[in-house]
């Protein structure tokens, strides 16, 4: 009983220290009372300690199967491992502002929108991407509300920061900022000239993300003591 109350608990600060600091003027607040670089410092570290807090809490929890295990559910997330870290890799430092992992200082170009013209969230997205693929090997209760958790969070923080462009942008300046981007959209790729607008730094960001994805296989079975793939 005391392990499904530890993970209750992390549960509930998982979700705090991330739906508390996004209500309006809390952020303000405490990045006018720290300054910015503080405050984004603190609240990097406090949010790595309380996800591998919630980590650890799923793992203590009571095993309660709803569905197994299988080699075949094992290969869900690493056929997908690829195409999550495309969309981090690209989405660090996004010249969208009003997303997860986006250029807070930069003003928008609609004539130039680079990857924000697929997904404008590509940080969200790649969590959605993560937390369901691995709903697929791991059909323990504490698991499934786990990344069930991680899934919502992150479904629901899409609404969120598109409202919060709206509010920020003219209505003029909304429409067009919005016509360029998308939720997500593989037409792009298929667009020559978007092609080359974006070529730049093309090979950097594909040994990138080689290199997370090699570095997380290889970290995976040390850091959380199983190995990803499948046996």
């Amino acid at each position: 009983m005391t392990d499904w109350i530890e993970f209750a608990a992390a549960l509930a600060a998982f979700f705090g220290s991330h739906l508390l600091p996004a209500r309006p003027g809390v952020r303000e607040r405490l990045t006018g009372l720290l300054g910015r670089r503080l405050y984004f410092a603190l609240y990097g570290t406090v949010s790595l300690l309380v996800l591998a807090w919630v980590i650890v809490a799923a793992g203590r929890a009571p095993y309660v199967e709803l569905w197994p295990q299988t080699p075949a559910s094992r290969w869900v997330p690493n056929v997908t491992s690829p195409i999550f870290w495309t969309l981090v890799v690209l989405g660090i430092r996004l010249p969208w502002p009003w997303t997860l992992g986006g250029q807070r200082a930069a003003r928008f170009d609609p004539d130039r929108p680079g990857f924000a013209a697929v997904t404008r969230h590509p940080l969200l997205i790649a969590l959605m991407l993560w937390s369901f693929a691995h709903l697929f090997p791991n059909g323990d209760l504490a698991h499934v509300i786990l990344f069930g958790s991680f899934f919502g969070l992150s479904l629901a923080a899409i609404p969120m920061f598109d409202a919060r462009a709206r509010r920020a942008l003219p209505p003029c300046e909304a429409w067009d900022a919005f016509r360029a981007t998308s939720i997500f959209s593989l037409r792009p790729l298929l667009n020559p000239e978007w092609l080359k607008q974006n070529e730049d730094h093309l090979i950097p960001r594909l040994l990138a993300i080689v290199a997370f994805w090699a570095a997380a296989l290889a970290l995976h079975p040390i850091l959380l003591g199983v190995s990803p793939l499948p046996h």
